[in-house]
């Protein structure tokens, strides 16, 4: 920061008081650019302010999508602690804790339980295992009263997968609130199709934004793919779009590799940066490989 710039942010931009005694200064709400010591004058100030307010406040909001997540939004399975897999079959959720586990935890703990002769139980909790499907039921519905995210959004795809389209949108809603990533992928496709809520453009590509920023790759993929269909041959788009596919392949999503070898072909992308996005993706397969993982039937 220049002397001249740093002048200037211990003022108020609009009437030039400075920041002493009593007199406290605070942050555009939008942007880092420039502070104000009153409501009243940053209204006043606004229509000055308001252009340069929203190229910055797009640029640090870049900033924050762009970053390479440090890994997906399954995260780890909570026994072993190895990364899960994105593939859904090889692990499972337990609706008394709503704790994913691995299918390698999974299977080590029925083999304990059979050679202990124990009944069958939850592999993190040790609860005893539902029995029927009202018990389940039951013990979801109890995890939802404790607003956990994961037991709502659960309940809001049996709602979708029911049909009824506005509970599974209310459900969505609430676990996307509390920082679900699965659930905001969820509600932007709601967002997509128009389906318990209207169609809505700009709600869907910011609730698939911020699951992409939670290191959901599906999100992220799909992002990519709006880019390119806003203008494929812009340069802008396409530098986006791209950008998108490879912080998705390093995550481990087969699609996007896909998409980068086609760019490759295409002259979009470098041998170099495929290379280098291909070996990230093999990486990020081998981290949620496990000894105990493949025994597992």
């Amino acid at each position: 920061m220049s002397a001249d710039e740093g002048e200037e942010a211990s003022c108020c931009a609009s009437c030039g008081i400075a920041e002493v005694d009593e007199i406290k200064l605070k942050e555009c709400s939008a942007c880092d650019l420039v502070r104000y010591c009153s409501v009243k004058c940053q209204r006043e100030h606004n229509s000055q302010h308001q252009q340069e307010c929203k190229k910055r406040a797009a640029e640090l909001r870049d900033e924050i999508l762009f970053k390479q997540p440090e890994s997906t939004h399954i995260g780890d399975c909570p026994i072993c602690m190895v990364p899960l897999p994105l593939d859904s079959t090889k692990s499972i959720m337990w609706s008394c804790c709503s704790k994913i586990i691995c299918n390698g935890c999974a299977h080590a703990n029925g083999l304990r339980e059979r050679e202990e002769k124990l009944g069958y139980s939850c592999a993190f909790c040790r609860k005893p295992v539902a029995s029927t499907k009202e018990q389940c039921d039951k013990q979801m519905m109890k995890r939802v009263a404790a607003n956990d995210p994961v037991a709502m959004r659960n309940y809001g795809i049996e709602q979708y997968l029911k049909g009824d389209y506005r509970s599974a949108f209310e459900y969505y809603t609430k676990a996307a609130e509390l920082g679900d990533a699965e659930a905001q992928y969820e509600l932007a496709r709601l967002y997509e199709v128009g389906k318990g809520v209207e169609k809505d453009e700009g709600k869907e590509i910011h609730y698939l934004e911020e699951a992409a920023i939670g290191g959901h790759p599906s999100a992220r993929n799909r992002l990519g793919r709006i880019e390119w269909n806003i203008d494929k041959w812009n340069i802008v788009n396409t530098e986006r779009a791209l950008k998108h596919f490879f912080i998705a392949a390093k995550l481990g999503d087969d699609d996007s590799t896909k998409v980068l070898m086609d760019a490759f072909r295409y002259g979009l992308v470098s041998k170099e940066n495929l290379a280098s996005a291909l070996r990230a993706h093999q990486a990020a397969v081998d981290a949620t490989k496990s000894l105990q993982r493949d025994i597992a039937p």
